[in-house]
């Protein structure tokens, strides 16, 4: 069962991403509302795969996901994308992200997505 950290400043978001994983058999191990709490939680939990919104305050998910795979390159990050954000879709990749989710979220694609990543 992967541990999945979700990020999002939307606490609606990250409760349909929460109830989705949950019910596809993931765990989990943690939520966080903006990127610099998202790159603490990460080395403190060390989950296997993140799912990172782009745009939110404090730190966003671009600057967020450079600290996290600066501190280990290794990391597991889904970008999470509202309609029209193609160009930071483009920086992401470049930053390594390994995929991404477009809100509003569809079940079976969430679920798609998080078995490649992890490789189940």
């Amino acid at each position: 069962m992967a541990s999945i950290l979700i990020v999002d400043d939307s606490r609606t978001s990250r409760r349909i991403l929460r109830n989705i994983l949950e019910a596809g058999g993931f765990q989990v191990i943690g939520e966080a509302c903006n990127g610099q709490e998202a790159v603490e939680l990460y080395q403190q939990l060390k989950p296997e795969m993140v799912t990172m919104d782009i745009t939110m305050p404090v730190m966003d998910g671009l600057a967020a996901l450079q600290c996290i795979r600066e501190k280990d390159i290794n990391a597991k990050v889904v970008m999470i994308t509202a309609a029209g954000q193609k160009e930071k879709m483009t920086e992401a990749v470049k930053y390594g992200a390994m995929e991404f989710l477009t809100k509003p979220f569809a079940a079976e694609d969430v679920i798609e997505v998080v078995n490649k990543v992890v490789g189940n």
